[in-house]
């Protein structure tokens, strides 16, 4: 008896590493996705999330747009709801990696941080839903999409018997699809966690987007965060273009606005882009997108469409607490003066005063962004209001 049961746990160890060996490269994606925010890990991981993840390339091309030299100093303090603050204190307690500052399209600052440098390929988490709305903007302008009021299933058919038949459009755009979502970063069983771990495991987005069958609210009754639009977004636009999402953002974006290298955007293992939120760039590049829309869209994202877009034209938050309103995949903060803002988990920003020609990037490993001070993002925002205001 004993020889036989040492035989079959023989049998069960071989079978445990054959099958070890046939998924270790899911299980090392899902070990980083565990690990990814560690404290002694994350600001390395965020430059390097093509180490732990699918991606594919986001191709630049021709000559970069020039980003001439012009330097100013940044202002030495600045003042928000817990009082005043040094600029440099705030840049340290929420694990800044880099800051670039435009002004009138040259470089007043640019500076790298936690070991960081300008060639790093940043991750920029939900600052790609931004990118996804323009492309959408393109694609309206070019008659690849009908409109805006067209129900999801109509331009993605998957979709149809989802929580998604029947919400338009502009409601996904909005993020008043009503569909139910649990977006917290910190609770493991989450539908976002869930999400990573599809996405780790290279499992299908589309499917897991699919799924979703649960509804809070009829569509375009109110404004809630729900990060799977942005996936619905980015599905029918690869119906409607035929490419995939890092082609279009290439041909239609990356290339046209003069990026100076190739992005990466994570991917599941069925080609799809995680477009809520894996677009990995340069810093540098990041501000040229921010120049870009800043200066009404360059022939490249219809002018037109950046206007509508950075307008507080979503419905009003579910959360009457939310000071920031929201338009098309787009930030617009409280008392804005043509102020837009595209904002990622961790601290990543692009920051829009167009009419004094200032974009602010700013990338971050901060493993406090869900403290309530932060969450307000009003330190965040008093800091670029502030140097913004000392370029004048």
């Amino acid at each position: 008896m004993w020889r036989w049961l040492g035989r079959g746990l023989l049998a069960l160890v071989l079978i445990a590493a054959a099958a070890a060996f046939a998924f270790r490269e899911e299980i090392g994606r899902l070990n980083a996705v565990l690990t990814l925010f560690d404290e002694d890990r994350i600001t390395a991981n965020f430059s390097a999330m093509d180490a732990a993840f699918l991606t594919a390339p986001v191709a630049a091309g021709g000559a970069p747009r020039p980003l001439p030299q012009a330097p100013r100093p940044l202002p030495e303090r600045f003042v928000h709801g817990g009082g005043e603050e040094g600029v440099e204190a705030f840049l340290s307690r929420s694990a800044t990696t880099s800051l670039l500052v435009l002004k009138d399209g040259a470089v007043a600052h640019e500076s790298y941080r936690l070991g960081t440098g300008p060639e790093d390929l940043r991750m920029s988490w939900s600052v790609t839903k931004s990118f996804v709305a323009s492309l959408i903007g393109i694609a309206l302008a070019e008659g690849d999409l009908p409109g805006l009021d067209a129900p999801a299933e109509a331009l993605a058919p998957e979709l149809a018997g989802s929580a998604y038949e029947g919400v338009r459009l502009r409601d996904i755009l909005n993020m008043a699809s009503g569909v139910e979502f649990n977006e917290d970063y910190l609770d493991f069983w989450s539908d976002i966690n869930q999400m990573g771990r599809v996405l780790a495991l290279g499992a299908s987005m589309d499917a897991f987007a699919a799924g979703q069958d649960r509804r809070l609210a009829p569509p375009g009754e109110a404004f809630r965060y729900v990060s799977i639009d942005t996936h619905v977004l980015a599905m029918i636009l690869r119906r409607a273009t035929g490419r995939s999402l890092a082609e279009a953002l290439s041909e239609k974006i990356w290339i046209p606005m003069g990026a100076e290298a190739d992005a990466r955007m994570i991917t599941d293992g069925h080609g799809a882009a995680f477009a809520l939120g894996g677009l990995n760039a340069r810093t540098r590049d990041f501000a040229r997108f921010g120049l870009l829309i800043a200066e009404g869209g360059g022939g490249v994202v219809p002018a037109d469409w950046i206007a509508e877009a950075t307008s507080p034209n979503a419905p009003p938050p579910a959360d009457a607490s939310r000071v920031y309103r929201y338009g098309y995949q787009w930030w617009i903060p409280p008392q804005a003066e043509g102020e837009a803002i595209a904002r990622g988990v961790y601290g990543q920003w692009i920051y829009l005063r167009p009419a004094e020609g200032v974009v602010i990037v700013k990338t971050s490993a901060d493993r406090d962004f869900r403290t309530a001070e932060r969450r307000a993002n009003k330190p965040t925002l008093a800091m670029f209001r502030a140097i913004a205001d000392a370029l004048r």
